[in-house]
């Protein structure tokens, strides 16, 4: 745990992302990511999110929602402990985009989906020092969909 305790703005900052998570659009496609988007190569990716679907629109907007979110805590706007302890769901995102982000990178931008990388080291060396091993753990768990239905999460704590 870090010295420094999150501010006033920090956590009114944190109360702001998570309501903005319960918008409804963004919500149904929180839950069709969850549920469905594990590509292993940019031919599964784009057989999943066909343009002009919703599906495309679902992974639009939840992969920039976590850019943005991620960006806020990688320039200090956001406390890392208070959003590492309270969110993990950035770390999905990111575990399920890894497999194509070289190929995603070569499409758009080789910044593409840079601050939910960044993010996603810290939160890994910020559950290594506090709990070994729960990453591996973790990793496997959000893997896919399918390894996240009917079971229960790691141990946190």
């Amino acid at each position: 745990m870090s010295e420094d305790k999150p501010t006033q703005a920090q956590a009114e900052l944190l109360l702001r992302v998570y309501d903005l998570r319960r918008e409804a659009r963004l919500r149904a496609g929180r839950d069709w990511y969850a549920n469905n988007f594990a590509p292993k190569t940019m031919q599964e990716m784009q057989h999943l999110v066909p343009p002009g679907s919703d599906e495309n629109a679902y992974l639009r907007m939840v992969v920039s929602y976590w850019e943005t979110v991620c960006a806020l805590l990688n320039h200090g706007l956001l406390h890392e402990d208070l959003f590492f302890e309270t969110t993990g769901e950035q770390y999905m995102v990111w575990v399920r985009v890894e497999p194509i982000i070289a190929d995603l990178r070569k499409m758009f931008s080789r910044h593409s989906f840079y601050h939910l990388e960044t993010a996603a080291k810290r939160y890994e060396k910020w559950w290594e020092k506090r709990e070994p091993g729960h990453v591996q753990r973790m990793r496997q768990f959000v893997a896919t969909p399918q390894a996240m239905q009917g079971q229960q999460p790691p141990q946190e704590r």
